[in-house]
């Protein structure tokens, strides 16, 4: 099986197992998915969906959050780790938003990218999800499965994202990086596959050889 085949067969199976691929990150606009993503790095989606219900309370603008003081964020966020650089990070971009976009959340990848504590994969979520734009945001879990399918033999998540866009159409991007995740992490974590035990990785690892049949004598 070449990487094309391998990757029509993953886009076949894992739509037919996540029909559905609702965001991970609890958010109500695309101003709340901003920070939500901003706030899970380096922490899982469960620990930020504790923390922004309070964060939200207290302001879900940029103009509130904007007012909010940054020790107050900090102390908020904390749990969610690195609450020094985030807090700060969320103060800023809020007065940027106010003072180069009218309050609103930009649209570009350009735009998002120049905003502080806004990398190339926070950008390419919000782009997916709140604005609809194909992207294909790689994450530790999808860099880690595409390397064990054999779709990337890149070594960064910059290639590992250039070679998913090459393999698949680009109307699927967007809900295919979330299916993705939801398998690595219900099947196929890093602790408990090798490339040979999970469902889809009995199917398409590359490694993975067929036992040869041998006839009696």
């Amino acid at each position: 099986m070449n990487r094309a085949e391998r990757a029509a067969l993953i886009d076949r199976r894992l739509a037919g197992l996540y029909p559905e691929t609702p965001v991970p990150l609890d958010h109500r606009d695309a101003f709340t998915l901003l920070i939500a993503v901003l706030l899970s790095a380096q922490c899982t989606d469960r620990r930020v969906n504790t923390v922004t219900p309070r964060l939200f309370a207290l302001a879900d603008t940029p103009a509130a959050m904007a007012r909010v003081p940054e020790e107050r964020i900090r102390e908020i966020i904390r749990p969610c780790g690195l609450s020094p650089q985030k807090a700060r990070a969320i103060a800023g971009l809020s007065r940027l938003l106010l003072e180069r976009h009218g309050g609103e959340v930009p649209r570009t990848f350009a735009e998002l990218e120049a905003l502080p504590g806004v990398g190339h994969k926070t950008a390419s979520v919000v782009m997916a999800q709140a604005f609809g734009v194909p992207a294909f945001p790689v994450d530790t879990h999808i860099h880690r499965l595409a390397q064990r399918w054999g779709l990337t033999s890149g070594r960064s998540v910059t290639q590992t994202e250039r070679d998913l866009k090459r393999l698949f159409p680009r109307e699927h991007w967007n809900q295919l990086h979330l299916r993705i995740i939801f398998y690595g992490r219900e099947y196929c974590t890093a602790r408990c596959c090798d490339g040979t035990v999970c469902p889809l990785c009995r199917e398409v690892h590359p490694g993975r050889r067929r036992a040869v049949r041998v006839r009696p004598a």
